[in-house]
């Protein structure tokens, strides 16, 4: 992979930093413990990439902002110790939107690592250089972050399986905050198995394959997530749908209109948290920020805390009715992104465009972190199109199983 990397056109693109020095050493490390029959897990000797928040020793960790320029790190993550506990390899730290904050991935203050399936498009934000790292075969595994659908946006645009873990099952210490309350880490792969065994071994646990699981009744999600989808992701939806119908599973309409109203909080509880966090430095530093990236942040400085208590104790009334109202369904489909990735060059040219371009994107994607859930996309057969199926907190391994029998119909 290091040779890959280095012979790579894209891999600037890609690649914030390669930590080639840690990489050989936990190699050699690796291959000692294999031919003592020693091995620590199914990952031991696996290198994966990581999205350049999650802190890594000795290594620069800068989000993507050239206000945390020269970062360095003394330890690692939680969620990197514990991936490296069990044999991972670090392969370096991957590109991303700057400080996590668009679904776009589109960063002109570092890089803008493209789509797979377009070099002139974006490949989805904020996690990016993660998504492109596999995609490109730059690494066999990703860990990105997902607040508002930062795992799943590039995954879906990328071809790749992507995992928006629940809030608190995974360690946040030593990693970058945006919003405190949604960020999530999470695994990004070829195939649900090895986002399983990542999954798995950021949670501390030794990896292992799970047994598949069939869902016995699926919600097929109504409503806003449907609305002006573009119409090789309309089609897709469809095909998808009908394969699943044919395969036999079981399958109802799901109504809850109260989703649009969850959407219309989000900027009132993504944008008081993210200003939050980086006011002070913002206001130190904000010139040396992407100005549509500084200007989201800005929003939230209009946002009282009383505003913000006031979304968050509504969103909770949300959660509950949507708890009450899905129990019965084992997982909720629904399309990844009602768009398909845009050209870089446009994003650039047209800050109207980026913005609504950014918006539209995450649709979708931040109902389930509206919600608390954990959300699995997998690909289809169209490039760039996943779609998604949401399971309630804290079911990500069962949500997993299921989605070794999902994958079978998507593509």
């Amino acid at each position: 992979y290091l040779d890959r990397i280095a012979g790579a056109a894209v891999a600037d693109r890609v690649y914030a930093y390669v930590s080639s020095e840690r990489a050989l050493v936990e190699a050699e490390a690796a291959t000692t413990r294999q031919k003592k029959g020693a091995r620590l897990s199914a990952l031991d000797g696996i290198p994966i990439s990581w999205k350049d928040l999650f802190d890594t020793k000795n290594i620069p960790t800068e989000s993507g902002c050239k206000m945390l320029e020269g970062r360095v790190p003394s330890t690692d993550a939680g969620t990197v110790a514990n991936a490296t506990a069990l044999g991972t390899i670090c392969l370096g730290k991957t590109h991303l939107s700057e400080l996590a904050f668009s679904g776009l991935g589109l960063n002109p203050m570092t890089e803008t690592t493209p789509c797979v399936n377009d070099l002139e498009a974006v490949s989805g934000g904020s996690s990016s250089g993660a998504a492109g790292s596999v995609a490109f075969g730059l690494a066999p595994g990703a860990i990105g972050s997902d607040t508002g659908g930062s795992v799943r946006v590039p995954s879906a645009w990328n071809d790749l399986v992507g995992l928006k873990t629940t809030k608190g099952m995974l360690s946040d210490e030593g990693t970058q905050k945006l919003c405190a309350r949604f960020d999530t880490a999470g695994p990004m792969g070829k195939s649900v198995g090895d986002t399983d065994l990542m999954f798995q071994a950021l949670l501390g646990q030794t990896p292992k394959a799970q047994e598949q699981q069939t869902p016995k009744r699926i919600g097929v999600l109504q409503s806003v997530v449907l609305d002006d989808l573009e119409p090789e992701i309309a089609s897709s939806y469809e095909a998808v749908k009908s394969r699943m119908g044919e395969a036999g599973l079981a399958m109802e309409d799901l109504q809850f209109p109260k989703i649009a109203r969850a959407i219309e909080l989000s900027s009132c509880v993504f944008n008081f948290e993210a200003y939050s966090d980086w006011q002070a430095m913002i206001a130190e530093k904000g010139d040396l920020m992407y100005p549509p990236i500084r200007k989201r942040f800005e929003i939230g400085r209009e946002i009282t805390p009383e505003m913000y208590e006031s979304a968050w104790s509504e969103l909770n009334e949300i959660r509950m009715q949507w708890r009450q109202e899905t129990e019965d369904f084992d997982v909720v489909f629904l399309p990844t992104s009602p768009i398909l990735p845009p050209k870089i060059k446009r994003l650039l040219e047209d800050e109207p465009f980026y913005t609504e371009r950014n918006l539209i994107a995450l649709r979708n994607t931040r109902v389930g972190n509206l919600l608390g859930l954990t959300v699995l996309t997998l690909p289809t057969d169209t490039p760039s199109v996943g779609m998604s199926f949401m399971a309630p907190a804290r079911e990500d391994l069962r949500l997993l199983r299921h989605g070794k029998i999902l994958e079978k119909f998507i593509r």
